[in-house]
């Protein structure tokens, strides 16, 4: 007997090892929704049908109808409605789309100051009112974007119109936005925008993965069909709710990409006082000295090469590489250095130069604007212009050149081939724990395939 018991402990333990992902995965899916769940060992009682039984009857009487009705009057029903505020909206048309019937309330929100921002301004406020009988307005609040623009990914504003008595106050207040942890997974299709949208995954995150992994998979020319990936990712709330106003997304904090059976996976690590940075789960960095390409997501239209020259005519070699993108698309300095040259540059138009140092310099050409000034310091990922159609150009698009010494070089195999920053020593047992977690939220989203859950 000891001995089967041996042989099907091991056999349990084989399929366990064997399926260890999917049953783990499943398992915790199905704990994910449950603010609490206990485990126990049945204790060795007596079975429940040997015990003594004993029926007791007993009639209940239930209170009259009319005293029923009664107790209902006398309780304060309060009902709260939620909408967006509309181009066209006045204050009667916006508490009436909302249930309220409240003369009083409707000439206060267009006779106060204050109270008056509720419709003033870009339409798509968050709009909440609490009403009491008779549809009587007890309370407004309304949410919208931070007032002052370098608050506009931390803050909201909210304004609140309330009833205190006989009066009417409306104050204004700035107040945090607050993440929330989301799980995502999806598996490609046609493209890995497609596969977020079935996924409900904004598309801020859809870019920020493939910025991720961009010096590992070219997502323009080796995504498979059947790949598959899984995110773990901040949403931005204003008073625990999502927001409207923007694509109302944070970061990604975790990520995973299998690409051709290959699987690839980061995760956010910072410190206080540091600038944090993506890693793969074996403390190897995932950020180069260079980024992948001088725009989040664009398509190469004219590689490193000899081409036929769309103005002049004539074979002649194409000295750095042409991104499409609409107009106005924002252009980043794919490495930190210093300005050389912001200008207009004859058949260049307006074009930027920065020198990274150890003889390394790139080049934008063909930008609508420049963002940037000869001699400024730049940071990886600023913002140098955008996206135009000047100087000699037949089309918006971004020419792009990477130097050394002053030879021009294919820059996609430059960039791709940037040595990466490593993790100080010191920190790496922190980033062990963080990397523990999110390994088991990246299960979590990974047994979720085509669906979106929050995590507490």
């Amino acid at each position: 007997m000891a001995e089967a018991f041996d042989l099907w402990l091991q056999r349990t333990a084989a399929f366990h090892q064997q399926h260890r992902r999917a049953i783990n995965g499943t398992l915790i899916a199905g704990l994910v929704g449950f603010s609490a769940v206990a485990f126990g060992v049945a204790p060795m009682a007596p079975d429940a049908a040997d015990l003594p039984q004993r029926i007791v009857i007993e009639e209940v009487q239930p209170e009259g109808l009319d005293a029923q009705l009664e107790a209902l009057a006398d309780l304060d029903l309060e009902l709260t409605r939620a909408d967006l505020t509309r181009a066209s909206d006045s204050a009667e048309g916006l508490l009436a789309r909302l249930g309220v019937v409240d003369d009083e309330a409707a000439a206060f929100l267009r006779r106060d100051t204050t109270a008056r921002r509720v419709l003033q301004g870009r339409p798509g406020k968050m709009v909440q009112v609490t009403t009491g009988d008779g549809g009587r307005l007890t309370q407004l609040v309304a949410r919208y974007p931070a007032e002052k623009p370098e608050q506009s990914q931390t803050h909201f504003t909210r304004l609140t119109v309330e009833r205190n008595g006989t009066q009417w106050l409306a104050r204004v207040e700035s107040a945090a936005l607050e993440p929330q942890v989301r799980l995502g997974s999806g598996t490609i299709r046609s493209s890995l925008f497609s596969a977020a949208d079935e996924a409900r995954i904004p598309d801020a995150i859809s870019s920020q993965i493939a910025e991720v992994f961009s010096n590992e998979i070219d997502f323009h020319r080796e995504l498979r069909a059947g790949d598959t990936f899984s995110v773990v990712y901040e949403a931005l709330t204003a008073d625990g709710e999502p927001i409207t106003w923007s694509d109302g997304t944070g970061k990604v904090l975790a990520a995973e990409f299998v690409n051709a059976g290959k699987r690839f996976e980061a995760v956010w690590f910072g410190t206080p006082g540091a600038k944090g940075g993506y890693f793969a789960l074996d403390g190897t960095s995932k950020q180069r000295s260079f980024l992948s390409s001088p725009m989040a997501f664009s398509r190469v239209t004219s590689g490193f090469a000899m081409r036929f020259h769309p103005i002049m005519k004539t074979w002649r070699a194409h000295k750095g590489i042409d991104y499409g993108a609409p107009k106005g698309t924002p252009i980043r300095s794919v490495g930190s250095g210093t300005v050389e040259f912001a200008g207009w540059q004859n058949g260049y138009g307006n074009a930027v130069e920065i020198r990274h140092g150890n003889g390394k310099s790139t080049f934008y050409a063909h930008m609508t604007r420049i963002d940037v000034r000869k001699g400024q310091r730049i940071d990886q990922g600023q913002n140098v212009g955008t996206v135009g159609s000047t100087g000699w150009s037949t089309g918006p698009h971004l020419h792009f050149e990477f130097r050394v010494n002053g030879e021009h070089q294919d820059p996609r195999a430059l960039l791709r081939s940037a040595e990466t920053v490593a993790l100080a020593a010191n920190l790496r047992p922190q980033f062990q724990q963080v990397a523990q977690g999110v390994k088991t939220q990246l299960e979590i989203a990974y047994s979720l395939r085509g669906r979106r859950i929050e995590a507490e």
